[in-house]
Formats: C-alpha cells, sequence, structure tokens
C-alpha cells in the first residue's frame, strides 16, 4: 500500500468489518465519502466502499497480472491503485460505480478513532 501514494494512503482502513465500514460512512461522511479496506471473504482482495444514503456501495477491486479492476470488469485495467479510484472519480466512464465517488474518508481528518487490525471504538 505504501507506493500506492498519497490519496490510497489516507482512505485505506485496512481490516475493518462491513459492520464498521458503514458505521464510519455513516458517522462522518456524506453521499459519496468513501473509503478502502480489506476484503473480509477473499483475502488479497480490497473493497471500495461508497456511501449512498441509506447504503453503503461496495466494490471489490481485483489484482491481476494485468492491472487493478472493479470485480466484474474486463476492460478497464489499471496499473495502478490509485489510478483506478482517480479515474472513477474523474471521469464519465461507462464502467464507473453507479455511486459518485466524491469525498475521500480521510483517516487522518477523523477525530478520535482507534485503528488497528480491527476498528476499536467511535
Amino acid at each position: 500500500m505504501e507506493r500506492e501514494g498519497d490519496l490510497i494512503a489516507s482512505i485505506y482502513y485496512g481490516h475493518i468489518s462491513s459492520q464498521a465500514t458503514e458505521q464510519l460512512l455513516e458517522r462522518f461522511g456524506r453521499d459519496g465519502s468513501f473509503l478502502l479496506r480489506d476484503s473480509v471473504t477473499l483475502p488479497g482482495t480490497y473493497c471500495l466502499c461508497v456511501r449512498k444514503t441509506p447504503f453503503v456501495h461496495t466494490y471489490r477491486l481485483i489484482h491481476s497480472s494485468d492491472g487493478w479492476s472493479l470485480q466484474g470488469s474486463n476492460r478497464q485495467k489499471f496499473h495502478k491503485l490509485q489510478t483506478l479510484i482517480e479515474n472513477y472519480r474523474t471521469s464519465s466512464c461507462t464502467e464507473r460505480p453507479t455511486v459518485p465517488l466524491t469525498d475521500p474518508l480521510d483517516k487522518g481528518q477523523l477525530p478520535y478513532l482507534s485503528f488497528g487490525t480491527e476498528y476499536l471504538e467511535m
């Protein structure tokens, strides 16, 4: 993750549950807020989670020898994870997630939260 860039470092929450993700986005986010976490069910896979009231939408990000892509998307591959996210934030590509990515939920900007391998408290 270190080599991915500042955006990824700021939104990567590691191994937190989907319930903790929903709580974070509900409490500190707004429509379009997003974060990145490890997939609980598929090791080595990441989840891009985006708030769109009243839901949090989750998109799996898959890495292959060709690069990064959204699960189920075979057309667009990106060399870096940050490039994939930036592309879906700024372009009007046809494979864009249904929920716009507008506001990264920067973990460095959240007050009084403890992070380890699990989200500890709010």
